[in-house]
């Protein structure tokens, strides 16, 4: 149905994770939990709100991950 969702955190991914990275994880998230790989038109925007939903907390998670041997994430400056 979908591809396996990779792992977004150092030292795993070399360079920090990308929205795109995180917004493709949170589509195989919601397509591999729905069922769905694409919704019908009466749950697209239930489906969509889901996927942004994954996305903001995917970022939220990667942000404050300690990773032992690393220092611990922080959003830059001009994120809020």
């Amino acid at each position: 149905m979908c591809r396996s969702i990779k792992t977004l955190r150092p030292p795993v991914l070399p360079e920090e994770a990308t929205e795109e990275d995180m917004r493709a994880a949170a589509l195989q998230y919601v397509r591999k939990v729905s069922g769905f790989r694409a919704p019908a038109a009466h749950n697209r925007e239930v489906f969509e709100q889901a996927v942004d939903d994954i996305t903001e907390a995917t970022r939220r998670l990667l942000e404050g991950l300690e990773v032992r041997g690393g220092a611990v994430r922080r959003p830059a400056p001009d994120a809020a």
